[in-house]
């Protein structure tokens, strides 16, 4: 018989469901992510252990469901509670964050239209990094239809039938063929290939409970890894803050168009201009990207 955990967090008054609907809709074939309603359905290697994690997003609560194959329980209660409570972005001070500032010269229109924007995070720091590698320097099409390949070639299907993301065990083992025949540079396959085998000899730990600066400058000595990769996976996987999402190109287009510059700025401006909003320097990127999605702007 599966194993399966419940249970239910209440959600801010403010939470925008529909950013985390859109986040688990990015791959429209649903080989390991699965969309409802306001129901999300996603394939996840837990311990090895391949799962079905289920989000329901009501109005005021949400309620979290992992069902795994195998008779025993996969995660401890405090584990499987921190995941929801990650996954969902409800430690991100967001208030704070819309407190400073709400009437600010420049970004005061994007809080006001997108109140209550909060990160949508991977179920593990080690999906985040994955993804960061998989996306480096190619459009979010393509990155979607690489890492779907990667998913058919290496991942694990759930008795449910949805296919779980492969793991850090999976991809270590993994062999640079097969990385490439899914659509994978050469450097980009040694890369997270290097990262799995760094994590499965316990000389990375990309534990979510560790310090994220930390990670970052662990991350940041990797060949293949810099600073958009560590400020990406930090973001989506720790939950952090404050990268410096400067390289990012929706970020600088974006910059330019809310400023109404005549030309995008460069890296270096970017990140001039990012360094105001410390604390929060990503969170203002992911209000930044954002604005593709609303027609105001």
């Amino acid at each position: 018989m599966p194993s399966t955990q419940s249970l239910s967090l209440p959600l801010p008054s403010n939470f925008r469901h529909q950013d985390f609907i859109v986040f688990h809709q990015r791959d429209k074939t649903e080989l390991s992510e699965q969309v409802n309603g306001m129901e999300i359905h996603k394939g996840v290697l837990m311990n090895t252990i391949p799962c079905r994690l289920s989000l329901s997003l009501g109005s005021e609560n949400a309620t979290m469901t992992l069902s795994a194959d195998t008779d025993e329980n996969v995660l401890s209660e405090r584990e499987f509670a921190l995941l929801a409570s990650r996954m969902l972005g409800l430690q991100q001070d967001i208030a704070g964050f819309e407190n400073k500032y709400q009437h600010h010269p420049d970004i005061s229109r994007l809080l006001a239209h997108q109140h209550g924007l909060r990160i949508p995070q991977t179920t593990t720091p080690f999906e985040a990094i994955s993804w960061a590698i998989t996306g480096q320097l190619i459009s979010v099409e393509a990155a979607i239809s690489i890492r779907r390949k990667l998913i058919e070639a290496t991942g694990k299907p759930h008795s449910s039938g949805i296919w779980c993301l492969p793991d850090e065990h999976i991809l270590a083992n993994t062999d640079i063929d097969t990385y490439r025949a899914c659509g994978y540079s050469n450097s980009k396959s040694t890369t997270l290939q290097r990262i799995a085998q760094a994590i499965m000899a316990n000389e990375l730990d990309l534990s979510p409970d560790r310090d994220p600066l930390d990670v970052g400058k662990e991350l940041l000595a990797i060949k293949g890894i810099g600073p958009w990769t560590v400020s990406y996976t930090l973001l989506r996987g720790f939950g952090y803050l404050d990268g410096s999402l400067h390289g990012d190109v929706a970020v600088r287009r974006n910059i330019q168009r809310l400023l109404g510059s005549d030309e995008k700025p460069t890296e270096k401006e970017a990140q001039k201009w990012l360094a105001e909003f410390a604390p929060w320097r990503a969170l203002v990127a992911a209000h930044l990207w954002a604005m593709d999605k609303e027609k105001a702007y």
